[in-house]
């Protein structure tokens, strides 16, 4: 069984290093890595269709791919692998959270692989930005998440979204609680930061919308919040 691991921070993040430790915990092997060369964060779901997308081997089963997260997966099961039994994509670096879903490359991974009905899970870790992350614990979260998802069965063309809270050091001991939830149906703070004739995005992620039971709320409130999605 070939396991895909992508992203969209690209090829050199340290998300991705965590995620395959994470699935060398739960299956015994590390996965093979597609992924971007570059970062693609907030892409979409782009993919390449009229130029040529070059790909690097960098060993056996580790491939930099110049093209989107989507493209990753799409050259994965249709050229690189004949088995892809599992895509997981992430550990991002930052929530993908309610309409966060439409404009992350990671989210858009898992979903084009939904589209080939292969069973998907994106992890996004949301960022405090006074802390740093522990990618070890997020590892080990994830692996967690990851074996009690792997045991649900999904209905066609569906996937998960995940994202991992971002915990202070004194509780990283801690295994927060797996919700299920819905997504936040709300937008996204706007604000801008004008200099001159040019503007800046300047919202303020940490004061989205709250509302109960819906995968912010959950996240923000220290625990792992799992939404079912489709295509």
């Amino acid at each position: 069984m070939t396991i895909i691991l992508t992203n969209d921070d690209g090829i050199d993040a340290e998300g991705i290093w965590s995620l395959q430790q994470a699935t060398e915990l739960v299956f015994g092997t590390k996965g093979a890595i597609a992924a971007p060369v570059r970062e693609y964060s907030g892409c979409g779901h782009q993919v390449t269709t009229h130029v040529p997308i070059a790909i690097s081997q960098r060993d056996e089963h580790t491939y930099a791919i110049d093209g989107s997260p989507a493209d990753c997966v799409r050259v994965a099961i249709a050229h690189l692998y004949s088995d892809v039994k599992l895509v997981l994509s992430g550990i991002n670096h930052g929530g993908n959270m309610g309409v966060d879903v439409y404009m992350s490359g990671t989210v858009a991974a898992v979903r084009e692989a939904a589209f080939h009905n292969i069973p998907a899970i994106a992890i996004s870790h949301y960022r405090d930005r006074r802390r740093e992350f522990d990618w070890t614990w997020a590892a080990e979260t994830s692996a967690r998440v990851i074996k009690q998802l792997l045991e649900i069965q999904l209905p066609p063309q569906s996937y998960w979204n995940v994202n991992l809270p971002h915990l202070e050091v004194e509780d990283l001991g801690k295994s927060p609680e797996i919700v299920f939830c819905e997504k936040s149906s709300q937008p996204l703070p706007l604000g801008f930061k004008v200099d001159g004739d040019r503007v800046t995005y300047a919202g303020r992620y940490n004061l989205r919308d709250r509302a109960p039971n819906t995968d912010v709320d959950v996240c923000f409130s220290g625990k792992i919040s799992v939404t079912q999605m489709g295509v």
